[in-house]
């Protein structure tokens, strides 16, 4: 016989997903890479202060963390970083470079010498200091050719970017000199440089203010001389409004590259087509060293793709045709290594988390090898997610997952309309993926329905909806947003009284903005937002954001009165809703100064919230006691504005 169903309110089911196990979740596998037959990858440690660790999975299958903490494995390269990490295997075992958080150094490690990592790169004074990311090992030169970041000044633009090879042997460790620029600077943004297989040419991406890598990127190439420098370097193909997001060498010297030049990120093989299809097979470079295609010995290339939710496949460039691996993995990250006919990616679905997951291109099959999903609790308290499709104003799309309330044995009574909490995701010029997220579990388990939107502006749907979003930030991602959290209601599928926003970054934005332009919402919670946008655009965040107003918004001096009009700081007034707001102190992305801004405009006015920072946290939240915090007073948010009641949750204070 199945378990009894209880009648409860919606907010108030038992859930065995709480904060703490949500937050042990947070964070998937990245930058997967072979060292001989052996793969590595970047894993998040929530409970260990937030690091990064770097996994290594042995011959027989066993995983093992290579550097105990304090090693944090993360670049700091356009604050969002990257590739962090490289390694080959020699005869005494694997040599890894990887980039330490804390100062930024790039260390040379020998896991079976007994000794610690190697500093390879010295300590600067000046501003933000010496930055690495994107790292190639080339042994036989003794060098690591990578992405050198460094500060010229005080001032987050006071900053140069080049390509640069670090000796191995350490002779740069407190010597700047000792490290050759590669390049001459410039542009303002590069990506590392990849050599072709003989060696003879070197590839990399480059681009610069005020364009982002996903506007207009340019691909250059340049013949390395015998003594190991970069002669003569021309740009092949690119622009200001063409964005090629990949490039590599295929086996041959080929030079492969993705770009969007018609309206869809697809792969070329120097000028030509590879496989021509109005879906994406790249997306925006948020991070150095991304990585949707790798190309195979066998002339077969890997990749990652598809239109508003991605798979990894096998691309025949000869036919066009391409073999998606077979699987439960609905959504893949990023990230490729491969190594004869192997192929290693991080995929997930919406009932499993990220995982390692290899693909035998000779067989096509396909298989969990690391970092595997464990339900953590009975999978029966897992959302149901819907992929919809919404109508916004003048007939646009809008993309949406619609995860509503959910559990196995609890139900509410049938008069009542559930709750929801519309999420905006970070970016803007991103996507939510629809895999499992406990901590959207942690809300549907409870009775409370979340709804991700894809507004206009994101990725996965081809420029042209990625487009939306020029000169309207605060427009139309609002209208989405506000049009979905409606037609849910209208339809019945949500209580038009209890509908909340939520949303970090630029989704903090889309929710403050949304308090002050709407009054769909009876409140939200605003994770690290940006308030100000005058204040934003000039100096106060970092270099590679620093003009991205300009096309969300349009140029600060010719139309600084969009500037004052979509900015929530200087429309305190209108925010009637009770809010959550929440922020790292260390975060330089988007500073508290611009919390404290909005505060100081919303004193006095009795509208109930709480503003809750954290020591130690940056752009997003990584450590698992900041994230038990965050989603405990959330659901308490929630609670006290929906008249809630779910058991055991601390009450969140809110002042007026």
């Amino acid at each position: 016989m199945g378990e009894l169903t209880e009648t409860l309110p919606y907010g108030a089911w038992p859930s065995p997903i709480d904060a703490t196990l949500a937050a042990a979740h947070d964070g998937h596998p990245e930058y997967v890479g072979f060292v001989g037959e052996e793969v590595w990858w970047s894993a998040p440690r929530p409970t260990e202060g937030g690091r990064r660790a770097l996994v290594r999975r042995r011959a027989d299958g066993t995983e093992e963390s290579v550097l105990p903490a304090p090693w944090n494995v993360r670049s700091r390269v356009i604050e969002y970083g990257g590739q962090p990490w490289a390694g080959v295997m020699r005869a005494g075992g694997p040599l890894v470079v990887f980039v330490h958080f804390a100062d930024q150094r790039l260390y040379v490690h020998e896991p079976e010498s007994g000794s610690g990592p190697r500093p390879l790169t010295p300590v600067s004074p000046v501003g933000g200091g010496l930055r690495w990311a994107d790292p190639q090992l080339h042994v036989e030169r003794g060098e690591v050719w990578c992405v050198l970041e460094e500060f010229t000044g005080d001032a987050p633009t006071d900053v140069r970017r080049v390509l640069a090879a670090v000796p191995l042997d350490g002779s740069a460790a407190q010597e700047r000199d000792a490290v050759r620029e590669l390049s001459d600077g410039r542009h303002r943004f590069v990506t590392g440089p990849r050599l072709s297989p003989d060696g003879r040419r070197a590839a990399w991406l480059a681009w610069d203010h005020p364009r982002m890598p996903w506007d207009g990127t340019e691909l250059i190439v340049a013949d390395v001389t015998p003594d190991g420098n970069l002669r003569g370097p021309r740009t092949v193909a690119g622009g200001p409004d063409e964005s090629i997001a990949q490039a590599d060498w295929a086996m041959d010297g080929a030079l492969l590259h993705v770009s969007d030049r018609t309206g869809w990120w697809n792969l070329y093989r120097d000028d030509r087509p590879l496989c021509t299809r109005e879906e994406e097979f790249g997306g925006p470079l948020w991070k150095i060293g991304q990585r949707w295609f790798a190309p195979l010995d066998s002339g077969l290339i890997a990749v990652v793709h598809g239109r508003g939710a991605t798979a990894l496949g096998i691309l025949d460039p000869e036919s066009g045709e391409v073999v998606d691996a077979a699987g439960p993995w609905t959504e893949f990250a990023p990230t490729l290594a491969v190594h004869g006919s192997r192929v290693v990616g991080v995929g997930a679905s919406p009932r499993s988390a990220y995982e390692v997951v290899e693909l035998d291109a000779r067989t096509g099959r396909a298989r969990e090898i690391g970092a595997a999903h464990d339900d953590p609790v009975d999978p029966a308290y897992y959302p149901e997610p819907q992929i919809r499709t919404f109508t916004g104003p003048a007939g646009r799309d809008i993309h949406a997952h619609i995860y509503p309330p959910h559990h196995p044995t609890h139900v509410a009574p049938g008069s009542e309309l559930p709750p929801y909490v519309i999420w905006a995701h970070g970016g803007p010029t991103g996507r939510a993926p629809l895999v499992l997220d406990l901590e959207i579990a942690y809300f549907t388990s409870r009775g409370i329905g979340v709804a991700e939107v894809n507004y206009g502006g994101s990725t996965g749907h081809g420029r042209e909806y990625r487009n939306r979003l020029r000169e309207q930030w605060g427009v139309v991602d609002v209208e989405d947003c506000a049009a979905v959290a409606l037609a849910l209601a209208d339809e019945g599928t949500a209580d038009r009284e209890r509908l909340a926003v939520r949303g970090g970054s630029a989704g903090g934005w889309t929710t403050a903005a949304s308090l002050t332009a709407t009054d769909v919402y009876a409140c939200g919670t605003i994770l690290y937002p940006i308030l100000d946008l005058a204040g934003w655009g000039t100096g106060e965040t970092h270099d590679f954001e620093s003009r991205y107003l300009e096309t969300l918004v349009g140029p600060l001096a010719e139309v600084p009165g969009r500037y004052a009009e979509r900015s929530p700081v200087e429309h305190a007034e209108r925010v009637t809703a009770p809010f959550l707001l929440l922020q790292g102190l260390d975060d330089v992305i988007c500073p508290p100064a611009q919390c404290e801004r909005f505060l100081a405009r919303m004193a006095g006015r009795g509208v109930p919230h709480a503003y809750l920072t954290f020591e130690g946290e940056g752009h997003g939240f990584r450590r698992a006691e900041t994230m038990v915090r965050v989603l405990e007073s959330e659901l308490s948010l929630y609670a006290q504005v929906f008249v809630l009641n779910p058991p055991g949750i601390p009450t969140l204070e809110l002042a007026k």
